[in-house]
């Protein structure tokens, strides 16, 4: 016979472990904090050792607790995992969450390859720019850009991020044209968010006198693209996401000079997930696509077009 500690109480606990914050943990499930910190203590009791260090309005884990947390956390999310199996029967679609920028310019080209060799599986697509931390039940999986650490969720890089100036093939060749990096100057800059990329594009080129941040702002990499395309200006452009467009001569890129970004592009789900096979090919097709090798992008020169 097993001896169980009160299912409400562990997920009080693993909350609180969370947020290491009675309050916020009270806020996720939904009750009071006088029922989480009820719950925390009735599972301490059960132990018979304390979980947290309470100092005041601080709260800190104590070695065990960390150490529970650690198990719990992976219990409970196969728990979750062999509901959603037998509820669902993962006969429904796969629920991914993704940001705006990477499903339009990345995923959404290349979803008809996916569907070809998987016309089994149903994609259910949601564009945000929210961080999901897993425990919202209303997704399954997350495409996100980060350095990759996020508590609790696996992390499979699908590709590293560049950045280097692109703009239409007319603004390229002006007036004025782009032979160097100084003849950025003269034309207008498009950022995105962070808008600090410039700056450090800039001191890449060893270029001192360019205000790196003036000009136009998006809160979207898509669009800080879309306007580049419109001949708006000049991008301090995703290579990742312009790649198609630059294949196909909407953008060029005037200068060979890319900086590399901290932040990447990655897959991210709770550990249990990995189990179900939709999740496990939905994976596979994405870092496959993540490893082919971009197509060569050509830049455009005043004369014409010449190969980078």
């Amino acid at each position: 016979m097993r001896r169980l500690p009160p299912l409400g109480a562990l997920r009080a606990f693993e909350a609180a472990a969370r947020h290491l914050n009675f309050t916020q943990a009270a806020a996720e499930l939904f009750v009071t904090q006088a029922a989480i910190s009820h719950q925390v203590r009735q599972l301490e009791q059960w132990l018979g050792l304390r979980l947290f260090e309470r100092r005041g309005h601080s709260l800190t884990m104590t070695e065990k607790g960390r150490a529970y947390l650690a198990e719990i956390t992976e219990a409970l999310d196969r728990i979750a995992s062999a509901t959603a199996r037998v509820k669902d029967g993962f006969d429904g679609p796969l629920r991914v969450t993704v940001l705006p920028s990477f499903a339009t310019c990345w995923l959404l080209p290349r979803l008809e390859l996916f569907q070809a060799q998987h016309p089994d599986i149903e994609l259910k697509m949601t564009v945000s720019a929210r961080m999901w931390d897993g425990i919202d039940d209303r997704f399954d999986v997350g495409i996100r850009s980060g350095l990759g650490r996020w508590p609790h969720l696996q992390a499979d890089l699908i590709a590293r991020e560049s950045l280097s100036p692109v703009c239409s093939p007319s603004v390229a060749a002006g007036p004025p044209p782009l032979r160097e990096p100084a003849d950025l100057r003269r034309v207008r800059l498009l950022h995105d968010t962070p808008r600090d990329g410039w700056r450090i594009w800039c001191d890449e080129a060893r270029i001192a006198d360019i205000e790196g941040r003036r000009g136009m702002a998006f809160d979207d990499a898509s669009l800080a693209l879309q306007a580049a395309i419109q001949g708006q200006g000049v991008a301090l452009g995703r290579l990742t996401l312009a790649e198609r467009d630059l294949r196909e001569g909407r953008l060029v890129q005037p200068f060979d000079i890319a900086v590399p970004n901290d932040y990447s592009y990655w897959l991210v789900y709770p550990p249990a997930q990995a189990e179900r096979s939709d999740v496990a090919a939905f994976r596979a097709w994405l870092l496959a696509q993540g490893r082919l090798p971009a197509a060569r992008t050509r830049k455009q020169a005043p004369g014409g077009t010449a190969p980078l």
